[in-house]
């Protein structure tokens, strides 16, 4: 019973001890440990070693701050070779993957044509930039070949990727796709990124303190180009009091009055809330343009009675109780073992040698009243 004990505390306490490693895999400094580029992929091998950094100004001295806004994580760059060729890969990883979506809509221009690489991706001449989960990948080709876009797909296959990298973020689905602007979408989270990309309004009045997420986008419209602002708050109230808050700075415009801000550089434009999202049409629209644009924008709220138990092995409470049913199996199956093998081992060190290791005489702690051969005894020695 004594070894069956402590067989049972060693494999809990070996239990625990991978549970910790799995958890500590899963924490974002263990993320940020592993290898963004790998040796070789594709028949292209990495040339020294690759240059590492968590500092996002090594990644993009201008843009540091837009990086941290997007959650920049570390920096990696290398070359690579083969046949004579020469591939210049730059790497940036983010928290999760909307920091990555935004960061590749950031960068990409609308001149750069979509390519199937990764998540997302679109080039430009020898250069190719792709996201892949949380990873943002800029590939620079000395000489492209037919077989270029089929080596990027196997570096993205091979891109490390935690098991919670998040989601894309479902504002941009809310840009309407009539006159939309190829490659004109930017996906902002902070106020730098803002400023650096302009919008119809500032990022003072949008508040990102708020938790508000923006997204913007371009339009072709009769008068000429157009822009589309999309804000989305956490709530439809926050929504409501910062659209009165935009109206009565468009209100000022040119005519500064007490408590409110004015926003005397900014186009005309048309705005209007729909739920947790506030729409922005700006730029040389005519009324039924503006009316037509801001129309397409209708936010839809999906509601469910039963609470969603998760689409991933992690979030599946069923699968839970299956791992939980295994793990008892696993225990009684070691148990078994763990009994038959002491048992077994016991009976044959009896059999090779006797009284020697168990059962000696010299141990024996029995006491024995020797009952049977009292009874057998005359009545006179009793």
């Amino acid at each position: 019973m004594k070894y069956f004990r402590l067989l049972t505390a060693s494999i809990l306490v070996f239990l625990l001890l991978a549970l910790a490693t799995a958890s500590d895999r899963s924490s974002p400094s263990s993320r940020s440990s592993t290898p963004i580029l790998p040796e070789e992929f594709g028949g292209w091998g990495l040339q020294g070693t690759a240059k590492t950094s968590k500092d996002p100004t090594f990644a993009d001295p201008v843009n540091a701050p837009i990086l941290k806004e997007y959650g920049f994580s570390d920096f990696a760059s290398g070359t690579y070779a083969r046949d004579g060729r020469k591939l210049t890969i730059r790497t940036a990883r983010f928290q999760d993957t909307s920091g990555a979506y935004g960061a590749f809509t950031f960068y990409k221009q609308p001149e750069m044509l979509n390519e199937k690489i990764g998540d997302q991706a679109s080039s430009l001449n020898n250069r190719v930039l792709f996201y892949r989960g949380n990873v943002l990948v800029d590939a620079v080709f000395e000489k492209l070949s037919a077989m270029s876009a089929a080596e990027l797909r196997e570096l993205a296959s091979v891109l490390p990727q935690p098991s919670d990298a998040g989601k894309l973020p479902g504002l941009p689905a809310y840009l309407p796709h009539q006159s939309y602007i190829k490659n004109t979408a930017k996906y902002i989270v902070g106020p730098a990124a803002l400023d650096k990309i302009g919008g119809p309004i500032p990022a003072q009045m949008v508040d990102f303190s708020s938790g508000a997420e923006v997204v913007l986008g371009n339009y072709n419209s009769s008068g000429g180009e157009a822009t589309l602002m999309l804000i989305n708050y956490p709530t439809p109230q926050i929504a409501a009091d910062h659209l009165r808050k935009i109206e009565a700075a468009h209100a000022a415009n040119g005519q500064q009055q007490p408590g409110t801000t004015s926003l005397a550089d900014s186009a005309p434009f048309v705005a209007k809330r729909s739920g947790p999202i506030v729409a922005i049409a700006a730029g040389p629209l005519s009324p039924s343009d503006a009316k037509s644009l801001l129309a397409s924008v209708n936010y839809d709220a999906d509601v469910t009675w039963n609470e969603n138990a998760g689409l991933s092995k992690k979030n599946n409470l069923a699968n839970l109780l299956v791992n939980i049913i295994i793990l008892c199996f696993i225990l009684i199956g070691f148990a078994l073992v763990a009994g038959l093998a002491f048992g077994g081992l016991r009976i044959l060190i009896k059999r090779f040698f006797p009284d020697r290791v168990f059962d000696r005489p010299d141990e024996m702690e029995f006491i024995s009243l020797h009952l049977s051969e009292r009874l057998n005894e005359p009545p006179a020695r009793r």
